[in-house]
């Protein structure tokens, strides 16, 4: 799941992505161009069992990401805005922040 809040005096959207991932996993990293490629864990959320991660990107941009499970699985965000492929054989996600 991804959230945008925009913001009417700022040039930066912040963006929340959550992921629900089976119980057996214990890591969860985002891995993205905002990032340099590096991966950034995310934080586990003890009530409902999900993984956050949130920031803040400049507006009106496209950023690409995935999420990255126990340091072996990839997994894309079903609610992406887009897919495109990455060179690999797979897709990664995009995100854009423009309205």
């Amino acid at each position: 799941m991804i959230n945008k809040r925009f913001f009417k005096t700022k040039d930066e959207v912040e963006v929340t992505f959550e992921l629900d991932v089976p119980s057996q996993a214990s890591t969860v990293e985002i891995v993205a161009d905002f990032l340099g490629w590096q991966p950034e864990p995310m934080k586990k959320v003890a009530k409902t069992g999900t993984f956050k991660y949130k920031t803040r990107l400049p507006k009106d941009g496209e950023y690409q990401f995935r999420y990255l499970l126990d340091t072996e699985q990839w997994v894309n965000d079903a609610e992406a805005d887009q897919y495109i492929p990455n060179g690999f054989g797979e897709d990664n996600c995009l995100v854009k922040t423009y309205q």
